[in-house]
């Protein structure tokens, strides 16, 4: 149980120390810059709404990215931002102590890279060193951050925190948003949204490892699989998943993104093409990935591209990138 008080939270000196953190990387931002310029008085405002709790969080502003696909992110405000921060700060360490070892999204020390190895390693266990057949059941959320209910993460949240006050607070950044109706969803843009949906996530995850007694099972955001040497066992797993995300969570999973392959026949996961002994850039990937190293020359992207290749076996296409050889 989370145990410090919000009174002990909201303080000037911690939202002082939260703004220290949030400033890092944004001090050229205009909105920051603003905010700065009066900076003694905008902590002070903020701390006496939180302090009388007539804190309201403000608008979003909306904006689209492909990140490959489009996303709708949602900006916050600097002042909404900061307590965004505050928030996370104050819990993350509380609830990243008590997720499993293997869900790998927005934690410390974890990844897509730590992950994508887990997977490998993962696949040459069940398989025995490659000398029985692994299956692999891949599964992805449907519309995740939009459909999270925010009565169900209320709930989970309120088994963890004891201070009322400090659920009424979070209660203010939960229902700052929702998607297709009130109650629903959380915006993309907001740091707190990234550690609330492994909150309401990790109930799956205890439900896979404690009920369902699965020893290789791994997440990543709403990507997730289990692998078994055993078809029939994945095949029942199957519909018990189902039936907890739409009962218990009020999620879906995507009808075209659900599958069950053997390891040998390479299985699609965060962006590679896995196989016993290597991976590939999935097409879709790298076809992206060289329109933007042919529309630019910034030696920084092409560093940053030349990372993503060394977790795979691309020696081939590294060596072409990096010695400018595609075309212009």
């Amino acid at each position: 149980m989370f145990t410090h008080t919000y009174n002990s939270i909201i303080t000037i000196e911690n939202l002082l120390l939260t703004w220290e953190r949030f400033l890092r990387g944004k001090k050229h931002k205009k909105d920051v810059i603003k905010f700065q310029a009066e900076l003694a008085t905008n902590i002070a405002s903020l701390y006496a709404d939180l302090k009388n709790k007539t804190y309201i969080h403000g608008p979003y502003s909306a904006f689209n990215i492909s990140d490959p696909k489009p996303r709708n992110i949602h900006k916050a405000t600097v002042r909404d931002r900061v307590l965004h921060h505050l928030i996370y700060k104050e819990l993350y360490w509380h609830f990243h102590t008590r997720f499993i070892y293997d869900s790998y999204s927005c934690r410390k020390h974890k990844g897509t890279h730590k992950a994508l190895d887990r997977f490998k390693d993962f696949a040459r266990k069940v398989s025995k060193n490659h000398t029985r057949t692994c299956f692999v059941l891949k599964c992805d959320i449907k519309k995740f951050f939009a459909s999270v209910d925010h009565a169900v993460l209320i709930k989970i949240l309120e088994r963890h925190i004891a201070d009322p006050d400090i659920h009424w607070l979070i209660n203010q950044v939960i229902s700052s948003f929702h998607t297709t109706a009130p109650g629903v969803g959380l915006p993309l843009g907001n740091l707190t949204s990234q550690l609330l949906v492994n909150v309401y996530m990790h109930e799956f995850d205890m439900y896979i490892k404690q009920e369902l007694r699965v020893k290789y099972y791994l997440r990543y955001v709403d990507d997730f699989v289990i692998m078994h040497y055993d078809k029939k066992v994945i095949m029942e797993a199957l519909p018990k998943v189902r039936d907890f995300l739409e009962n218990r969570l009020k999620l879906s999973l995507h009808p075209d993104k659900v599958f069950i392959k053997t390891a040998s026949s390479g299985v699609d996961f965060l962006g590679w093409i896995h196989y016993p002994k290597h991976r590939v850039l999935r097409t879709a990937t790298k076809k992206r990935m060289l329109r933007k190293i042919t529309a630019t020359s910034k030696p920084e992207t092409v560093a940053s591209y030349l990372g993503l290749l060394s977790h795979g076996n691309c020696f081939k296409l590294s060596q072409t990138i990096s010695r400018g050889r595609l075309a212009k």
